[in-house]
C-alpha cells in the first residue's frame, strides 16, 4: 500500500513538473503617445514561442495607454493578481522608471524596454531587480558626438522631451558633446501631446547652429522635426533611436530626408556584413514580423531580445530546483538573467553582471540616416 501510494504521489509531482509554467507578463503602451512603440512591441508577443526552456508560457499583456500611474497600476496587478514570474515593459522611460519601486518590493524580475540608463542605475539598490534590453541613451549619444565632430559640427541646438527621457538625454549629451568639442546651445523642450513647438522652433533656427538634435519618440517626434525644416533650418538634424519605426517615416514623411540616427543594426540587417552574427538573427525576427505584421521597427526588436534574453536565463534558473510561480523561482531568474552572457540579440550581443543590467556595447549601435524615405547606413 506505501509502496502504490509512494508510485502515486511520484506520478502526481512529475505530471505537475511535465505541466510546470511560466507567466510572462507585460505592460506595454498600446494607446496614448507612445503606441507607435507599444504596438509593434505587442505584436512583437504574438510571435514569441509558447514554450520557453521546455515550459509552457502563458502571455499577459496590459494596456498602460503611455501613463505613468497606469503602469504602476499594472505591474501591482501583474504580481499580486497574476502572479508572473517576470514582467517585460514598460514601452517608455517615465513609465519605467515608475516601474522601478514596485517590481523591487514584489521581488519579481523586470526586462524594460525604455531608454534611459537610469532605469538600471546601480547606484539604487531597488534595480536589482531591473534589467534592460534596449541601448543607453549614453552609448547613443556618444555615437551622435562622434558622427557630428567627424562632420565638422561645432555648435549643436537641443529639443527634448520635458520627462525622464528627455532630461536622461540631455544629460548625456551634454558630456558626450563636451567631449567631442561641440558647444550644445540652445536648449528647449516640448511635451509628447503638443500639436505644436512653433516657439521652441524659432528660438533654436535664431541661434543658428550647425546641427539640432531632436529628442523624442515615436511619430511626436516628427513634429519639431516638420517645423524646423518648414521654417527653413538648413542645417544638419539628429534623431535619437526612438524614431525607429515605419510609423515616424510616415508622418515626417519628405522632410525626413537627410537626417541622422543611431539605431540598433536591425533596422537595415540586409546592409550588414555576413560576418556580423546580428545579421542572421535579426532576418529570422523580422521575416517573421514582417510577413504578419508589415515593415520592422526597433521597438518590436527590444521586444524580441527580451525574449532572447529569457529563453537563456531560464533554463538556468531551473536548474536551481524551484518552480515557476514561487518567490525562489523568480530570486533564481534574476540571477540568471544577471549571469546572462553572449547572447545575440537583434540589437546586439547582452552581457549581463551584477554592475551591468544592460550589457550592451558598441555592436548595438550603427549610424543611420533617411533616405528616400527608408533607413540606410550613413556614409558620413
Amino acid at each position: 500500500m506505501v509502496k502504490v501510494l509512494c508510485a502515486a504521489v511520484a506520478a502526481a509531482l512529475a505530471a505537475s513538473a511535465a505541466h510546470a509554467q511560466l507567466k510572462v507578463g507585460l505592460t506595454l503602451s498600446l494607446t496614448g503617445p507612445a503606441a507607435s512603440l507599444g504596438i509593434p512591441e505587442k505584436n512583437t508577443v504574438d510571435l514569441m514561442p509558447k514554450k520557453i526552456g521546455g515550459l509552457d508560457v502563458t502571455y499577459v499583456v496590459l494596456d498602460d495607454a503611455s501613463d505613468t500611474t497606469k503602469a504602476v497600476t499594472n505591474t501591482k496587478k501583474l504580481i499580486t493578481e497574476d502572479k508572473v514570474d517576470v514582467i517585460v515593459g514598460s514601452t517608455t522611460t517615465p513609465n519605467a522608471m515608475a516601474m522601478i519601486d514596485v517590481v523591487a518590493e514584489g521581488e519579481t524580475p523586470n526586462i524594460s524596454l525604455g531608454g534611459s540608463a537610469r532605469i538600471v542605475d546601480i547606484a539604487n539598490p531597488k534595480t536589482r531587480w531591473v534589467f534592460k534590453v534596449s541601448q543607453h541613451d549614453s552609448l547613443m549619444a556618444d555615437a551622435i558626438a562622434v558622427h557630428a565632430k567627424a562632420a565638422g559640427i561645432k555648435t549643436m541646438g537641443f529639443i527634448g522631451y520635458n520627462d525622464a527621457y528627455g532630461e536622461g538625454w540631455l544629460v548625456e549629451m551634454k558630456r558626450s558633446a563636451e567631449t567631442a568639442g561641440i558647444k550644445l546651445d540652445p536648449i528647449e523642450r516640448f511635451n509628447r501631446t503638443d500639436a505644436s513647438t512653433t516657439g521652441q522652433t524659432l528660438k533654436l533656427i535664431s541661434a543658428k547652429p550647425d546641427a539640432i538634435l531632436i529628442v523624442g519618440s515615436g511619430t511626436p517626434a516628427a513634429t519639431p522635426h516638420k517645423e524646423l525644416v518648414a521654417r527653413g533650418y538648413k542645417g544638419r538634424l539628429y534623431q535619437t533611436h526612438g524614431v525607429g519605426n515605419s510609423d515616424f517615416l510616415r508622418v515626417v514623411g519628405k522632410d525626413g530626408n537627410g537626417a541622422f540616427l543611431p539605431a540598433g543594426p536591425m533596422l537595415a540587417y540586409e546592409q550588414l556584413p555576413d560576418s556580423n552574427p546580428i545579421k542572421k538573427v535579426a532576418k529570422d525576427y523580422i521575416t517573421q514580423y514582417e510577413a504578419k505584421f508589415g515593415p520592422r521597427t526597433t521597438f518590436g526588436g527590444h521586444a524580441w531580445d527580451s525574449y532572447l534574453v529569457l529563453d537563456k536565463a531560464v533554463p538556468v534558473a531551473l536548474k536551481s530546483g524551484a518552480k515557476p510561480g514561487t518567490k525562489e523561482f523568480r530570486a533564481a531568474l534574476r540571477n540568471a538573467l544577471e549571469g546572462t552572457r553572449e547572447v545575440v540579440g537583434v540589437h546586439g550581443v547582452f552581457n549581463m553582471s551584477p554592475t551591468e543590467h544592460n550589457g550592451l556595447d558598441n555592436r548595438g549601435r550603427t549610424m543611420f540616416m533617411i533616405k528616400d524615405g527608408k533607413w540606410a547606413l550613413a556614409t558620413k
